[in-house]
């Protein structure tokens, strides 16, 4: 092309075409990702120095993690208010009875608007007269949580590289929910209000759950790609530096056979079953935190102090996991099979103890919630080893799919009849992760094969273009 001429490239702000003047830059095909199309334009900033590198990613993790966490934290505090919005007086005043109280299906909470509105609807409930209001404002908060997770996971892929990811996610799922929600139950249970103690609690929470949607629309970013906090060679190395994740970064186009290719792979099945099992406990054990704390003899405000050491065990079984994956290599499923193990064994162990033992049987409770610890890491899975935007998006969706019926099942195996003791909730946690730890195991085996006859097919030592890195290709 001479120089001065004009021709159609792609936009790599926004994907589209553009009739642009590029005088001494080479074309770009109509075809290639933005992404790719971005760093070839500014090929200039290519030799950058690991501590701009660095500095970078500072400034992702100092704008994308407080956001981040601070909405995982508002909804996994909204699963713990039912609790103690129960513990306060709603099953009474809305006449909740025995199991009507179990299909409170726990939700989370979205991004941008869906958040403002999930604030609103959680404030509603605060005004709530009978289970059926109840219900209908949590069907409808699911509705607008629904994104949330699969968003979150997105979002990491798009600006962390792989090995960067799990410690991020675990990060990210931190249970401050429980010292929130115990501090704030606390203060509302001790003031002397016209209203409700478990009406004051879902006003608060859902104004500022309303506020904090404003934030996630003025501040969390789509994506490196997009116009965002990241301008110039900021940009540029941002891209570059998930360049090696293979993963894509961005892509608008929903394409049919990325689904397809993602119902036909085993693993996805096999992330399914981990999820529904591992994330029973989540269901009950959440879901009827003050009732099992309770149960073991303790009045109202004891058993909201009492609840938050629970988000601490939570915080450590994640960072336990994830933390030494930044030097082991291909240990995740090991890792997650093994922490999988203490609530297997606290599901025997709180049964084997006499009910006068109740600092014996909180102990093993507390214990309970290291079920979380594999949560961020498996999750960490799909995003490292699936490629194709269309594909990741299926999976994460299939992930959430399960995360959503195991909290429905949870809450039922809890029986209200059975309390304090709930045999069949705990046998059924100790069914449950059984089962997690097998289909980690058939994940772990099934990728190991894979490698070797890929390996053996192709070597290792295969070269990989940035179209091929930044495309939207997937894993097959």
């Amino acid at each position: 092309m001479a120089k001065g001429e004009s021709h159609i490239e792609v936009d790599p702000r926004s994907g589209d075409p553009a009739t642009v003047d590029v005088p001494e830059k080479a074309p770009i095909a109509l075809e290639e990702e933005p992404a790719a199309a971005y760093l070839r334009v500014h090929s200039e900033w290519a030799d950058y120095e690991p501590s701009e590198a660095g500095a970078v990613l500072r400034k992702i993790d100092w704008r994308l993690m407080p956001l981040i966490i601070g909405t995982i934290t508002i909804a996994a505090v909204d699963k713990i208010l039912i609790s103690n919005a129960a513990l306060y007086g709603m099953t009474t005043d809305t006449h909740l009875v025995g199991q009507q109280y179990s299909w409170e299906v726990p939700v989370g909470k979205t991004v941008g608007a869906a958040v403002v509105v999930w604030g609103i609807l959680v404030m509603c409930l605060g005004a709530a007269q009978n289970a059926a209001g109840l219900m209908v404002l949590r069907f409808l908060m699911g509705v607008f949580e629904a994104p949330l997770f699969p968003a979150v996971t997105i979002l990491n892929t798009m600006w962390y590289k792989k090995q960067e990811q799990p410690v991020r996610m675990a990060i990210t799922f931190m249970a401050f929910s429980s010292l929130v929600t115990g501090v704030v139950s606390y203060g509302i249970g001790n003031a002397q209000t016209a209203i409700a103690s478990w009406r004051l609690l879902f006003l608060v929470v859902g104004g500022f759950t309303l506020l904090w949607g404003v934030v996630l629309l003025l501040w969390l970013p789509d994506s490196p790609l997009k116009d965002n906090f990241l301008k110039g060679k900021d940009k540029f190395i941002a891209l570059d530096r998930v360049r090696e994740n293979m993963t894509g970064v961005d892509n608008q186009e929903l394409k049919w056979y990325q689904v397809r290719e993602a119902f036909t792979d085993y693993k996805t099945y096999l992330l399914f079953v981990f999820f529904l099992c591992m994330n029973v406990p989540t269901g009950g054990l959440v879901t009827f935190a003050a009732q099992i704390v309770s149960g073991l003899g303790y009045g109202k405000l004891e058993t909201t102090l009492l609840g938050m050491p629970t988000g601490m065990v939570q915080s450590f079984a994640g960072l336990m996991v994830a933390i030494p994956q930044r030097w082991l290599k291909n240990k995740r499923c090991i890792s997650a099979a093994l922490c999988c193990l203490v609530p297997l064994a606290c599901s025997i162990l709180i049964r084997m103890l006499s009910s006068g033992n109740k600092v014996g049987r909180l102990l093993a409770y507390y214990f309970f919630y290291f079920f979380w610890g594999p949560y961020a890491t498996v999750l960490s899975l799909p995003m490292a080893n699936v490629s194709g935007h269309t594909k990741k998006l299926t999976i994460n969706a299939t992930v959430f799919l399960a995360y959503c019926i195991a909290n429905i099942i949870g809450p039922q195996v809890f029986i209200a009849a059975e309390a304090p003791n709930y045999t069949t909730g705990y046998n059924a946690i100790l069914g449950f992760e059984i089962v997690a730890i097998a289909s980690l195991a058939a994940y772990a085996i099934g990728c190991r094969i894979e490698n070797n006859r890929r390996d053996e097919a192709d070597g290792s030592g295969v070269s990989v273009s940035m179209e091929e890195q930044l495309g939207d290709l997937t894993d097959y």
